[in-house]
């Protein structure tokens, strides 16, 4: 495996691409990275340009903490072999269904389904059944007025997918819908009407089947060390070094691409929010993914101080066990945001520091001798800092360490 080369020939690199792609503020894109809006995304343009920068072809890549599999589906395009993982069994669900190539059988019954059944779709319709469907609990809140017509057709959806032929293709089509549900339901102020719904859900369809293929054929076509096949569990990030892939005699990471959960910020990762604000699970309902986990879970701690000090624990944890799966020499990149950045960034390297960790500079220092760091705005992000305009948790850090 192939050690980075060090700060100096790194900055290189990053001279261009990589500060393009830290302030980049396009909405996200390309390749399969749109099947659904997972919070706190960041910029595919941004794990590019790390991987390329920071790891060679054949490499393997490692995101702890991938949430929507940005970096998953990057370092596959970009040749490298890669390993996610995340906490959140919603994440997983994405990210498997963003780099699962399906068969030319499975294909043309998603296409099918959403040609013959989605316009079919009707809030006065029946469908045997569906009672299992809509009566689960993870439909809560999806009573309320602009929220219950869609919960009934998509209920019918969710019965119409037993007739596709195997679970890759049910994942796909459910897919399809967590996007679409997500895009009628999750902070819309207005009303979406049916004929809306189902134009959306066809048109989705086909074009997420569009990209899929695009991808997978793509990834297929460069990458010889590995096809479209990845290594994706749903861990606690403290049991990483479980995985079968780093048991001895196995390998380890040459290079770390994530956004961990940022401190003292509360970010929403498995609720949606209907009918004035209210929160509802239904992503797991769509998505047949169990949660019974608070907000608090998967950011590693509350916002209160006993939250941000059980935060810190939780992340020096983590990140001792990331460190044991990682060569000597290895790049750990990451994006991350701070409640009080003049507090807990220190903290949050000291736990670095003491995991195992050396920083690097690849833009120098400043005449004071301090690090120059790159700071980025957030943009489009759903938290509860957003509310208040433009605060210290609305902006992101780019820390690169080294393995010690």
């Amino acid at each position: 495996m192939t050690v980075p080369a060090g700060p100096t020939s790194v900055s290189e690199c990053l001279a261009r691409e990589f500060f393009a792609a830290v302030h980049d503020h396009e909405p996200v894109c390309g390749w399969t990275h749109n099947f659904y809006r997972y919070p706190a995304r960041f910029s595919p343009r941004f794990a590019r340009a790390a991987i390329q920068c920071f790891s060679r072809p054949g490499d393997l890549v490692l995101d702890p903490y991938m949430g929507g599999g940005t970096t998953v589906v990057e370092a596959l395009a970009g040749g490298r072999r890669v390993v996610g993982n995340d906490l959140n069994p919603l994440a997983v669900f994405v990210a498997r269904v963003k780099t699962t190539e399906l068969a030319k059988n499975e294909v043309d019954a998603v296409a099918r389904w959403a040609q013959e059944i989605v316009p079919m779709l009707s809030y006065r319709g029946h469908c045997g059944g569906l009672g299992e469907y809509v009566r689960d609990p993870r439909t809560k809140n999806l009573g309320l007025s602009r929220s219950r017509f869609i919960k009934k057709v998509a209920g019918q959806a969710l019965a119409s997918f037993e007739p596709l032929p195997t679970d890759a293709a049910r994942a796909f089509a459910r897919c399809a819908l967590l996007r679409v549900a997500q895009w009628a339901l999750d902070g819309r102020k207005g009303h979406t009407s049916l004929g809306q719904f189902r134009s959306k859900l066809l048109a989705t369809t086909n074009q997420m089947l569009s990209a899929l293929r695009d991808y997978t054929v793509y990834v297929a076509a460069h990458n010889r060390f590995q096809r479209i096949t990845n290594l994706l569990s749903q861990l606690d990030a403290t049991q990483i070094d479980t995985l079968p892939v780093f048991q001895p005699g196995g390998e380890k990471a040459s290079l770390v691409v994530t956004s961990p959960p940022y401190p003292g910020v509360h970010v929403l990762y498995h609720r949606w929010q209907v009918d004035g604000r209210r929160e509802t699970p239904a992503p797991y309902w769509i998505a047949a993914c169990q949660d019974g986990q608070g907000a608090s879970f998967y950011n590693f701690g509350g916002r209160e101080e006993e939250g941000l000090h059980r935060y810190f624990e939780s992340s020096l944890r983590t990140l001792m066990a990331i460190r044991h799966v990682l060569q000597p020499g290895a790049i750990a990149v990451q994006l991350v945001a701070f409640g009080d950045p003049h507090t807990q960034l220190p903290r949050y390297l000291g736990n670095m520091e003491l995991a195992g960790f050396t920083e690097v500079f690849p833009f120098g220092r400043r005449r004071d001798g301090h690090a120059k760091r790159l700071w980025r705005h957030v943009p489009g992000r759903k938290w509860h800092a957003a509310i208040h305009g433009s605060t210290n948790s609305s902006r992101e850090v780019v820390l690169v360490h080294r393995t010690q």
